[in-house]
């Protein structure tokens, strides 16, 4: 260490300080927080839409995710492309907005969020810091000319990953509540998925649309779809 620094001719901190970086900006290279990979290949063939185009854009987590890959003719058949990534929260998708849905060029994203950030999938839960990543994805499509529809969160009784939170509902009821209010004042189209899917005692998800208590079944698809339709098409 004394040779380098010598050598070198730096102060002692710098020295230490220069070789520490060193790793950690190769750790940093090696990991995509975002997933940017995931969807990048498909970005890149898609082709430039033409006026006339409507194209819609998906973004999510897992719900979204799976619902492409088990429903696909549903995309397919409405020309919707989906921008979903498993486990993913609000802030992964902010950090990837611009790559997965701007640069594509939709005339309308649909935003599907909550879900993970409630599980703590990247960190504890901050609902104000949660609903600011929603707020700041609006401005970046407003910005860009796409127009926006908000989705509550889907109803969970509990996460199976995460089997210490307790109180997801009331959070996800919280939430759900802050952003139906928020898209109010602002003129944005607001899906509710939570009221046709939520038990009758309040506490989870249907049993008849879903699986693991988190993400929708085929079944659950389908009620999700009936009101996602008329929504975009009340954009176009």
């Amino acid at each position: 260490m004394r040779k380098i620094l010598r050598k070198t001719g730096m102060p002692a901190v710098l020295a230490i300080a220069a070789m520490m970086m060193c790793p950690l900006s190769i750790q940093a290279q090696r990991h995509d927080f975002a997933n940017f990979n995931r969807y990048a290949k498909a970005n890149a063939e898609l082709p430039i839409p033409a006026k006339k185009d409507k194209r819609v854009v998906f973004m999510g987590n897992s719900i979204t995710d799976n619902w492409a890959s088990m429903h696909p003719e549903f995309f397919k058949q409405h020309g919707y492309i989906g921008r979903g990534i498993s486990g993913q929260t609000s802030f992964q998708f902010l950090l990837r907005f611009r790559q997965d849905v701007i640069n594509l060029k939709p005339r309308v994203v649909v935003i599907n969020y909550g879900t993970n950030d409630i599980a703590e999938n990247t960190g504890a839960y901050n609902e104000d810091q949660t609903f600011d990543n929603i707020a700041a994805m609006v401005d970046m499509a407003r910005a860009n000319k796409i127009k926006v529809i908000l989705c509550s969160t889907l109803p969970a009784s509990r996460f199976g990953w995460r089997p210490k939170i307790k109180d997801g509902m009331v959070k996800i009821r919280h939430l759900n509540d802050r952003v139906r209010e928020y898209a109010r004042k602002n003129k944005i189209q607001y899906v509710d998925y939570f009221s046709a899917m939520v038990t009758a005692d309040g506490l989870g998800m249907r049993k008849e649309f879903q699986n693991d208590e988190v993400h929708p079944n085929l079944n659950g698809y389908a009620v999700m779809e009936n009101l996602i339709v008329p929504a975009i098409n009340r954009e176009l």
